[in-house]
This record gives C-alpha cells, sequence and structure tokens, in this order.
C-alpha cells in the first residue's frame, strides 16, 4: 500500500488531453471555471471622472475662496463647455471631468450664494477624480484562466461587456453503490439483514457541493456480472465513476476485478490512511473510476481526498479543500501506524483554529453521525504519535 503523500502525488501528476469546454451566457457561468483568459480592451474610466457630487475647478481658482457657477453637468452628458478661471461646473457622481478642471470640491465643502459657490474648506489637488486607467487598463489580464467565476468575476466581465464566456464543463459523476443488502430511499425493508444506503445520497452531495454534476445511478447487487454492466454503462455516461463497497478481499468485493477487466489503468491501488485503505484509483483515456470502501465515514473521507481533486482537474480548477493549523483542546490518541483522518469539532477563537472531540464517537469507518455539527478532519501522518493539550495539529476544512 502506497504511503498517503505517494498517492497525492500520483493524483497531481495525472494530465488530461482536451478538457471539455463550452460557451456560456455570463451570467449562467457562476460556478464554472474560466477556459480563457479575460483581457481587458479598453481604459476604465477611458477619461477622466467624478468621484463624487461636487463642482469641479481649476486647483490654483480655489485660493479664490468664491467661484461662479458657469454650468451643470450631470452623469451621461457630454458637456463641451470649458472651466475657465474664476468658473466652476456643478459635476455629479460618474460625469466626466469637464475640459479645463483639475479638481472636484464637493458640495459638503461649500456655500452657494446665488450663481457662486463660497469655498469653506479646500481640499488637494486632483481631489475626487478618477484618473484615466484607475479600475483597469487596456491590455490588463484582469481574471485568469483556471479561475472560478463568482460575483466579483461576473461584475468585472459585465463591465467589460463579455456576453458570453468560455468555461470548462463541469464533470459527469456517476455514483453506484455496491451491496445486496442496500436499500434505496423509500424503499420497503423484508429483512433485518437489510440496510438504507446513505453512501450514494452522500456522494451526491458531495459532487455537487464540489461542481460536479452528479448522475445517480442507485444501488446493484453483489454480482460480477451485475457490478460488470453497470460500471460499463456508467464509463459511456460519465466522466467519472464512483462506487462504494467491494474494494475490500471478502469473497464478494468484485470491484476491483471488474476496474481491471474493463480495460482500466490502475493508478493506484490501497493507501495506508485511516479510514479508508483499500480504495483503488482507475483511468482509462481521460475517464476515471475511483472505488471506494463501503463504510459510510470511510467512503465520505475518501470521497474528499480523492474524488474532489479529480472534479477539481477535470475542469483545471483549484483545490476548495484547505489544510490548515490548528490548536488541540484536548489530548489526541494516535491509534494506527498510518495517516488517519478524525472527525473533530472546529472553532474560530480571536482569530486561530481550534478543534476538540467533544460526543465524537470512537469505533469502526461506519460512524457518519461523527461529521455532524462544525466538523473539519484532523490529519496525523503515519509518523506522528498521540497529541498533548495545547499542541499545533493540521486539521482539513471542507471550504
Amino acid at each position: 500500500m502506497l504511503h498517503f503523500d505517494e498517492s497525492l502525488e500520483k493524483i497531481a501528476a495525472l494530465t488530461i488531453e482536451n478538457n471539455k469546454t463550452k460557451t456560456l451566457f455570463l451570467l449562467d457561468s457562476l460556478g464554472y471555471v474560466l477556459a480563457e483568459d479575460i483581457i481587458a480592451d479598453h481604459n476604465s474610466p477611458e477619461l477622466p471622472t467624478s468621484a463624487m457630487d461636487g463642482y469641479a475647478l481649476r486647483y490654483e481658482d480655489m485660493a479664490l475662496k468664491r467661484l461662479k457657477i458657469a454650468n451643470i453637468n450631470p452623469a451621461g452628458s457630454v458637456l463641451k463647455d470649458e472651466v475657465l478661471q474664476g468658473t466652476c461646473i456643478k459635476t455629479f457622481t460618474g460625469s466626466l471631468m469637464p475640459h479645463g478642471a483639475d479638481t472636484l470640491i464637493p458640495i459638503e465643502n461649500v456655500v452657494v450664494e446665488g450663481d457662486e459657490i463660497v469655498i469653506q474648506e479646500a481640499v488637494s489637488k486632483g481631489f475626487s477624480v478618477r484618473e484615466v486607467g484607475e479600475n483597469y487598463a487596456k491590455g490588463q489580464l484582469l481574471i485568469p484562466k483556471g479561475t472560478k467565476i463568482d460575483f466579483p468575476q461576473i461584475g468585472v466581465m459585465s463591465s467589460l461587456n463579455v456576453v458570453n464566456v468560455l468555461v470548462y464543463e463541469k464533470p459527469v459523476v456517476a455514483i453506484l453503490s455496491t451491496g445486496s443488502e442496500l436499500l434505496a430511499l423509500g424503499e420497503e425493508q423484508t429483512n433485518d439483514a437489510q440496510i438504507r444506503s446513505s453512501n450514494n445520497y452522500i456522494l451526491e452531495a458531495i459532487v455537487k457541493k464540489y461542481d460536479g454534476v452528479p448522475l445517480q445511478l442507485g444501488c446493484i447487487k453483489d454480482d460480477k456480472v451485475s457490478i460488470t454492466d453497470a460500471v460499463s454503462a456508467a464509463l459511456e455516461k460519465s466522466d467519472i465513476v464512483v462506487t462504494t463497497g467491494g474494494v475490500s478481499v471478502g469473497d464478494f468485493d468484485f470491484v476491483k476485478d471488474v476496474v481491471v477487466e474493463l480495460g482500466c489503468e490502475i493508478v493506484f491501488k490501497g493507501v495506508r490512511i485511516k479510514p479508508g485503505q483499500h480504495i483503488v484509483v482507475a483511468r482509462k483515456e481521460n475517464k476515471f473510476i475511483v472505488a471506494l470502501p463501503g463504510f459510510a465515514y470511510s467512503s465520505t473521507v475518501t470521497a474528499l481526498l480523492y474524488l474532489v481533486p479529480l472534479i477539481e482537474k477535470l475542469q483545471h480548477g483549484k483545490s476548495t479543500l484547505q489544510q490548515v493549523k490548528a490548536t488541540l483542546k484536548e489530548p489526541f490518541i494516535k491509534r494506527a501506524k498510518k495517516t488517519e483522518f478524525t472527525a473533530c469539532n472546529v472553532s474560530l477563537e480571536q482569530g486561530c483554529y481550534t478543534i476538540d472531540f467533544k460526543d465524537k464517537k470512537v469505533g469502526t469507518s461506519a460512524i457518519l453521525t461523527n461529521m455532524l455539527g462544525d466538523v473539519a478532519l484532523l490529519v496525523t501522518s503515519e509518523e506522528d504519535t498521540s497529541k498533548e493539550t495545547g499542541e499545533e495539529v493540521d486539521i482539513l476544512l471542507f471550504g
């Protein structure tokens, strides 16, 4: 079995040829990853512009204290009048600065007497004037390819009149849970050996949260023919097939054999982690199979560790999961010579993360309820030992 760090290196080293792209209307692109650089095709602003309501004037005329109001300059108008010596022009936020003016004095700094202003408080030269290119300059790279589109990107692109934008397609992730004992949502239980499937539903939620497109294919029986047919069909319809169960060493664990028989290249099989050591990652051309363990906590953790990075890789995205430092509020007992991922309660106290294990159960890798609450994963390497209160540790935040 691989060291955990080596498994991450293998995921990082995977290359994708010809990532799928499509063109979307700007407002439909929220949450997608840019497949092109966004470069300014003009200066913003193109001309000196007023940053607030006031009076445009020549800076040297402020010493006169009293100036004649020569005209008014609403936003959106093109004023031909020029500010001459001893005069000013009333100018509003967003208006082009009149020719001849280099400074704007705010309305609050003057008193109007008839057709004149009396300056009560002077300002510095160039005050409240937006210079050419203040926002961005023509030819400037504003948003690089590979950026996930959020509301700031929408705003900047709309200011550039980008109507349609090229993005990477979100990968389709087919989800299969194996196990003859599994019952789907709403399915009637007929004997005590049957259990409710949760893996396929939590995986669908993870895929949605981390920008994939889930294709829910439900539960399949523990027989090799059914698994082979289901995985083969899923590969045709998706970019990633994720399965749960059938990867251990039992008599009915067929998934790892099926992956090979379908002609997939094994990226790695087995990692020294707890939970989820029997994970398998394979690829077939630009498609991937991620075979996860059957226990709910195991499949959830390994999906975060390996499925999420593949979803991101297929659309040139950046990692949403963050590994940060935190302080232990109670001791931690290291239980395995593996890299462990332990559910913990996380809080932010005076700008620093702290963790504890209140109400977190110690047991098998089936305890999904440990993921409830404000949860992170404590990450301890196979080289680590038990930790004491106050020690700094690594935790994985879910983004």
